[in-house]
């Protein structure tokens, strides 16, 4: 889980991904976004997600949004 000081928002994508036995060049070709751009995700360094790839990455990855994103305290 990542956390960048300019918010509260933690992406887990690692741990769903580990969950799903699948790596992120697999859910790259399943979603069709860039391994680079769902990296910069994965380390919590966007700054926008559209909401198309939330919803293909939770369709790929069996999980809600409140999955994959959670707001820190």
């Amino acid at each position: 889980m990542a956390v960048t000081p300019e918010h509260r928002i933690a992406v887990h994508l690692d741990e769903l991904l580990e969950a799903n036995e699948m790596t992120l060049v697999e859910l790259s070709s399943r979603v069709g976004v860039t391994v680079a751009n769902l990296s910069i995700l994965k380390n919590s360094h966007a700054k926008a997600v559209r909401f198309s790839t939330l919803t293909a990455i939770c369709d790929a990855l069996g999980c809600t949004p409140g999955d994959l994103l959670s707001l820190q305290s």
